[in-house]
C-alpha cells in the first residue's frame, strides 16, 4: 500500500510540473503575439464583440440594369457602325426587354451628417451601356454582322437595410482595380443610422504565407463570417493575395481582416475580388413574368434561348489589397471632396 505522504509528494510534483508547463506555453504565446506582425495562429482570445461590431458595417448590395434589345435578320449583314434609330426602326425584326443583375457586399467607410459612402467592387455595379451579339458563320466563327443590340435604359442599386427605399448611387468606380464607392445623402436625421467601419486600414504588403484572416460578406444573400489563410501574398504589383476561403455569389466586395498581435487588433487588408469560374451555355425556355411558372407536367413548345451560366470553382478567392483601395481614394481625392466625401485617410 502506498503511504499518504508519498501520494501528497507526487500530487505536489504534478501541480508544479503542470503549472510550469502552462506558464511556459502562455509565455510563448504572448511573446509570439507581440512581434508586430500579422498573426498566423488562430486567435486565443474572444473576438466576438469586435466581429459583431464590424458585421454591423456591411450591407448586401443588389444591382439591376434594364435593357431594350433589338434583333436583326442575318441577310442584311448589319454592322455596328451602321446602327442608328432609322436602321433599328426599318430593319429590326423584333424588339424585347432584358435585364442583368448582380449582388455583392458593401462596407460603410464614410458616414457624416446623413451622407454615407460604401466600399465595394466595381464589377458588382458595373453594367455596359450597350450589349452587342454577332452572327456566326457555318464554321462557328463569329462575324461582324450584328445579330442583336441592347441599350441600357435604367439601372438601380440597392443596399438592403438602408432608409428611404434603400437606393444608393455609384459615386465613383475604377474598373482597372475593380473598386467602387457607393453612397447617398439621406439627410441629417439619419446621422446616427449607419454603423461606420472604424478599424485601421492595414498593409497587405506585409502579409505572409499562412497568415490568418477573417472575412465578412453576403454569400447567397446571407451575412456570413468565415476564416481563411493567406496564400501567394504580393502576387502582383498591387499587393493582391489569395485566400482559401469558401466564397460564393454575393461575396464580392466582402472585407478581409487580419490580426496584428492578436484580438482586438483587427486591420482591413483588402476586399474579395473574384473566384475562378467556368462559363457554360445552356438552352432555356423563354422567361415568364412573375408569378407564372412553367408546368413540368406539360411539354414545352415555345422558343429556346441560349443563356450563359457561370459555375464557381470553390476553395480559393483573390483579394484586392487595401493599398489599391487607398490609392484609388487618394487619386480621386478632389472628386470625392466635391461630391461631399471627405475620407479620413485625407488627414494622413
Amino acid at each position: 500500500m502506498v503511504s499518504s505522504s508519498y501520494v501528497k509528494i507526487a500530487a505536489g510534483l504534478f501541480v508544479i510540473i503542470n503549472l510550469s508547463c502552462s506558464s511556459g506555453n502562455y509565455k510563448a504565446v504572448t511573446e509570439h503575439a507581440n512581434d508586430k506582425k500579422y498573426d498566423s495562429e488562430f486567435p486565443y482570445r474572444n473576438g466576438s464583440p469586435q466581429l459583431r461590431e464590424i458585421s454591423e458595417t456591411i450591407y448586401r448590395i443588389n444591382s439591376i440594369a434594364f435593357y431594350h434589345a433589338y434583333i436583326f435578320p442575318d441577310d442584311h449583314k448589319i454592322k455596328v457602325k451602321d446602327i442608328d434609330d432609322e436602321v433599328i426602326k426599318r430593319l429590326s425584326i423584333k424588339n424585347t426587354y432584358m435585364d442583368k443583375t448582380s449582388s455583392g457586399t458593401g462596407t460603410v467607410i464614410y458616414s457624416s451628417n446623413g451622407t454615407v459612402g460604401m466600399l465595394t467592387c466595381a464589377h458588382v455595379v458595373d453594367f455596359p451601356d450597350t450589349i452587342v451579339s454577332y452572327f456566326a458563320n457555318e464554321k462557328g466563327v463569329y462575324t461582324d454582322n450584328v445579330q442583336s443590340i441592347a441599350f441600357k435604359t435604367r439601372q438601380v442599386i440597392y443596399a438592403a437595410g438602408f432608409p428611404e427605399g434603400s437606393e444608393v448611387k455609384e459615386i465613383l468606380s475604377d474598373k482597372s482595380v475593380d473598386v467602387a464607392i457607393l453612397g447617398n445623402n439621406f439627410g441629417p436625421r439619419y446621422e446616427r443610422y449607419f454603423h461606420l467601419f472604424s478599424y485601421p486600414f492595414g498593409h497587405a504588403g506585409e502579409l505572409d504565407w499562412g497568415n490568418f484572416v477573417y472575412f465578412l460578406s453576403f454569400p447567397l444573400n446571407y451575412k456570413m463570417l468565415s476564416r481563411a489563410i493567406v496564400s501567394n501574398p504580393n502576387c502582383d504589383k498591387y499587393n493582391s493575395f489569395f485566400i482559401d476561403g469558401a466564397v460564393n455569389r454575393g461575396s464580392s466586395g466582402g472585407i478581409v481582416l487580419a490580426l496584428r498581435d492578436g484580438i482586438p487588433n483587427f486591420e482591413l487588408v483588402g476586399i474579395i475580388n473574384w473566384v475562378p469560374e467556368d462559363n457554360v451555355n445552356t438552352l432555356q425556355p423563354a422567361p415568364l413574368d412573375d408569378p407564372y411558372k412553367y408546368n413540368p407536367l406539360v411539354p414545352y413548345k415555345g422558343d429556346n434561348y441560349v443563356k450563359e451560366e457561370k459555375f464557381l470553382k470553390y476553395g480559393m478567392a483573390k483579394v484586392i489589397s487595401i493599398e489599391s483601395i487607398v490609392d484609388f481614394l487618394k487619386r480621386n481625392k478632389n472628386i470625392f471632396i466635391d461630391k461631399g466625401y471627405y475620407f479620413s485617410i485625407y488627414n494622413e
